[in-house]
């Protein structure tokens, strides 16, 4: 077997392996850790609170059912309804309808057998275990903050609320999902012409192929409608950080009457009433945008002292590497995208270390030693709607002597060409089988 036969069994077993519920990791986890899964407790079982229902949140709810059946588990959640970010930039050009993204967490917490509150997590008494929430006060044996990112225009706003306000007002990022996706498809529908604007932040924001992805589906756009105009990706990282040689072989080879791309682009100043965008070589107008700024860690978890500043973005949560334990705390942990290590802010990794995270939980309620196992990155990604064309990644990871964030394997198939994931519908096939997973197997 050759490495790009390797490369294409691995993605299509990892893809299988997340329709059956259980990836290749968990299998081994499995191995491992034992009596941990599906032990009951013969006494005192423990209340377990997640706060946050996306991917991480919704994940360790319905593994920690599976391996401490007799917990009481709440999920709380602010929204009525989870709409994925994962698949939305096909949705942003109708290759997907809404229905596709969109899911119940009634079905979540009945399929799982935990209880779904929908209310906003507002502050923390942890010498008494009590979480305060809109509903009410929950009181808590094991608590799991996992509540996503917020957007950090600091570098871009300084100490100018009213130019942070327009930016997410007027040219939304999209990167959260809900109103921002609806607001930039529509500016995708009404594009006439000129300079659409992307920007790629530095640091380790949401999704890292997201971005790019984004930029070759809004040219794609451009050329099928014949519209006069132009996608202009201004990246602050001086090369692309993901799937270098597929979107680089993209933007040249499809795209090149339709998209710029400029890396080493940081920002300096923006003028939303003149349409100009300066950066240190340039100077940018444009006829709409998607501002996308760094990402930090909510600013609940800062309210409630549970972050600290890391070399990859300004504030994170401030965990234990090994055990997801936030510091300073026995039995509050957290997960997803909030986290300090360097692992990619996207779907596939957050589900994964929910569950890892939901087996550590157990296996301290159990007074076992917890064991750390990667979370796993599996990308797809779409670069062109007809013919459709994908690439993808996998990834694992493991720490190094101090702690910091290292890949313990990564493998890609950027042979966007020839390779056949666009006809096999990959991204669409493994997204369905993850929302199965989460919302109603």
């Amino acid at each position: 077997m050759n490495r790009r036969d390797a490369i294409k069994q691995s993605a299509k077993m990892l893809l299988l392996a997340s329709a059956a519920t259980d990836s290749v990791l968990a299998g081994e986890k499995k191995e491992t850790s034992g009596s941990v899964s599906r032990m009951p407790l013969e006494k005192n079982a423990p209340h377990i609170v997640v706060v946050g229902g996306g991917w991480a949140g919704l994940s360790f709810a319905k593994h920690i059912k599976e391996y401490v059946p007799d917990a009481a588990v709440t999920l709380v959640e602010k929204r009525d309804i989870f709409v994925s970010c994962p698949v939305s930039n096909a949705w942003l050009v109708d290759m997907v309808d809404m229905d596709f993204l969109t899911h119940s967490f009634i079905d979540a917490s009945n399929n799982g057998n935990y209880t779904y509150l929908q209310a906003e997590a507002i502050d923390l008494d942890s010498q008494h275990n009590v979480l305060q929430t809109t509903k009410g006060a929950l009181h808590y044996d094991y608590l799991v903050f996992a509540t996503g990112i917020e957007y950090d225009y600091y570098n871009w706003c300084k100490d100018n609320p009213a130019l942070e306000a327009r930016l997410r007002r007027e040219y939304p990022a999209a990167f959260i999902p809900g109103s921002e996706h609806l607001t930039l498809k529509r500016k995708i529908e009404r594009f006439k012409g000129g300079n659409f604007i992307l920007t790629v932040p530095n640091g380790n924001y949401r999704c890292l192929a997201a971005p790019y992805e984004r930029a070759c589906l809004l040219a794609d756009h451009i050329k099928r409608h014949r519209i006069d105009g132009k996608v202009i990706v201004l990246d602050a990282n001086n090369t692309v950080t993901i799937k270098e040689e597929g979107y680089l072989s993209a933007f040249k080879d499809l795209y090149a009457k339709e998209l710029i791309y400029m890396p080493e682009s940081k920002i300096d100043t923006i003028d939303l009433d003149k349409k100009i965008i300066e950066t240190e070589f340039d100077e940018v107008p444009f006829e709409d945008m998607s501002f996308y700024p760094n990402v930090r860690a909510p600013k609940l978890l800062e309210k409630l002292g549970l972050t600290t500043q890391t070399p990859y973005n300004r504030i994170e949560a401030n965990l234990d590497v090994y055990t997801n334990r936030f510091k300073g705390h026995k039995n509050i942990f957290g997960c997803g995208d909030i986290r300090p290590m360097g692992f990619s802010k996207s779907g596939n990794t957050a589900y994964t270390e929910g569950e890892n995270v939901a087996r550590m939980v157990a296996e301290d309620i159990h007074h076992k030693k917890m064991t750390w196992v990667s979370p796993t990155t599996f990308c797809v990604s779409v670069i062109s709607k007809k013919p459709k064309y994908e690439m993808t990644l996998v990834s694992t990871y493991k720490y190094g002597k101090h702690g910091e964030t290292e890949f313990a394997s990564s493998a890609t198939d950027e042979a966007w060409k020839t390779n056949g994931l666009g006809k096999a519908n990959a991204q669409f096939s493994w997204a369905q089988s993850m929302y199965d997973n989460m919302f109603y197997v």
